[in-house]
């Protein structure tokens, strides 16, 4: 049950009510009484600004200018805020005017500031506002004024929705008579300002395209509408969501991105994008391109398809590389942000050495991660999935593993008195299913004597092809003309007693690119490996081990 007593001229009622719906009765219809002086105890008058790269900011343009258009004009805005910044601001004095954006160093470096929004309490006019319109106490280097609109508002009604007019209506109103406030915006912001003021009475909006509802979203978050934020997101997310679409919500100024009105909006978009270049070896070239909020909402994902871990963190240091040629700037950015998309517990041990000697990471942040992926290594299987489950509900999921092409192993090399390595490999239940009824699954690549080898599990048929069968086999990446002679023996964890228990031994000498196995590992028909019965499955899991000795 709401708080009834809530007070609607609280400014954070209206930014702290996540259920707020334009149709509750809560918030009325009073589209009625915009710009009627009958229903109005305030004059708005809205100075307009030219626009220093000359936009197109009629209504006409503003409703149909598409995304493109949008992320073209907003660029522009941004470079025409940091040559203005350069420029020595002395506008109104300083008792008369309130600024909703007080830019600062830190707002310049994250572009949060498109536009400079001045709102100023006037006395009423003597009838000499043509004279007064050109005071000396303006700067000459300002934008001039193309136009002027003036409404009758309700103070009232603006406060009850936007704690930037609650403050001002608040501020220096202790007088009785009327006051006229002046806000000062740029040509390309009136339409999508005359819409906001619309919606505060109506609870609607007129457009429905993208950009203009973009342009609306940004003119409710500079003077703090938290529930037309809400309504553009919800209009957003319901027109059709493209990569171009998807990646202009993530790139919205941070005030914006971090307001909780606009997060299912970012949600969807990051989702699109996940979805859309899940094989992201499919579509290498492409993602190699995309800016780093896009990079990022594809790396976060579960469901990512990709060779191994290895190949994630091989996959960012290129793309920090093309886009970040300085170390620095290299460093920060994987530090910061691409550096925590890369799950390091379930990368290959010899990939995490090179983590060690890569002067791409800052060596403090990358010996931390190294050493938190070798302790989750050494950790029982229970105690992995206690962490995974544990992690599946913070963002940034580095103990989830992902559903890999090649599924991870753990090794344990001996060096002495021969050269062996006893290789580890687990498969679920779900993934053995979906062997079936030709279906081949790989390892992780694993080293013994300086030569890679791999594991692959298949479904396939038995010696005499009667029946459907689980096979695994064994072998050497390299091709060529290279010869490794290699004991082998497989074994699998066995109910009841759930030891491993040998199943297959042999020796072979390898040449590049063969592979040696059994095609009925369990010598027993596929139905009977997979059913819920069946003694190899512990929790769910087939546990599988190989040990490989080489030949004196």
């Amino acid at each position: 049950m709401k708080d009834q007593n809530l007070d609607l001229f609280d400014p954070r009622t209206a930014v702290m009510d996540p259920e707020y719906s334009p149709s509750s009765t809560r918030d009325p219809d009073f589209g009625f009484a915009f710009n009627d002086v009958n229903f109005s105890d305030r004059l708005l008058q809205i100075e307009i600004m030219a626009d220093s790269f000359d936009p197109q900011s009629d209504s006409d343009s503003f409703h149909s200018q598409s995304l493109a258009d949008w992320a073209r004009n907003r660029k522009r805005r941004r470079e025409d805020i940091r040559k203005e910044m350069a420029l020595d601001i002395t506008a109104c004095p300083e008792e008369q005017v309130i600024s909703c954006n007080q830019i600062d160093t830190e707002d310049v470096e994250n572009e949060n500031q498109d536009e400079s929004v001045v709102a100023m309490i006037e006395e009423p006019h003597s009838g000499d506002e043509a004279t007064n319109a050109d005071d000396s106490s303006w700067n000459f280097d300002s934008p001039r004024v193309v136009k002027v609109e003036t409404l009758h508002i309700s103070s009232p009604i603006l406060a009850a929705k936007s704690p930037f007019f609650y403050k001002l209506f608040s501020n220096g109103m202790r007088e009785s008579e009327q006051r006229q406030v002046t806000l000062r915006i740029n040509a390309s912001e009136e339409a999508a300002l005359m819409e906001l003021l619309n919606f505060m009475y109506s609870n609607k909006l007129t457009t429905n395209t993208a950009p203009a509802l973009l342009d609306v979203l940004m003119a409710a978050d500079k003077f703090e509408v938290a529930s037309c934020m809400r309504h553009c997101s919800r209009q957003l997310r319901n027109l059709p969501m493209t990569s171009e679409s998807a990646l202009l919500y993530l790139e919205l100024p941070s005030s914006i991105l971090m307001a909780e009105a606009v997060k299912p909006l970012t949600d969807a978009a990051e989702q699109f994008l996940a979805a859309r270049y899940k094989d992201i070896t499919k579509f290498q070239e492409e993602v190699m391109k995309l800016p780093l909020a896009g990079v990022e909402a594809i790396l976060f994902s579960d469901d990512l398809q990709i060779a191994s871990e290895d190949a994630v963190y091989d996959f960012v240091l290129k793309w920090t590389r093309t886009h970040y040629p300085q170390i620095e700037e290299r460093r920060e950015i994987l530090g910061s942000r691409l550096g925590r998309c890369i799950r390091f517990p379930f990368m290959s041990c010899r990939k995490l050495r090179k983590v060690l000697a890569c002067n791409d990471f800052d060596h403090e942040f990358a010996s931390k991660l190294v050493l938190e992926a070798l302790f989750y290594k050494a950790e029982a299987p229970h105690r992995q999935r206690t962490q995974a489950a544990e992690d599946s509900s913070s963002t940034s999921h580095r103990f989830v593993e992902r559903a890999y092409k090649y599924r991870p192993v753990k090794v344990v090399d001996f060096g002495l008195p021969r050269q062996q390595c006893v290789v580890y490999l687990d498969l679920k239940r779900e993934e053995c299913a979906n062997l079936f009824p030709s279906g081949r699954v790989y390892s992780q690549a694993f080293h013994l004597g300086g030569q890679g080898f791999f594991l692959s599990a298949h479904c396939n048929m038995d010696q005499q092809s009667s029946f459907h069968c689980f096979g695994l086999f064994l072998g050497m990446q390299e091709k060529g003309s290279v010869t490794f002679a290699v004991d082998y023996e497989f074994a699998a964890r066995t109910k009841p007693g759930e030891e491993y228990v040998s199943k297959y031994k042999g020796n072979y000498t390898f040449t590049g690119g063969k592979a040696v196995g059994y095609r009925n590992l369990f010598a027993i028909p596929w139905t009977s490996f997979i059913a819920e019965d069946s003694p190899y499955f512990t929790n769910g899991m087939l546990h599988l081990r190989a040990e490989l000795t080489i030949k004196s």
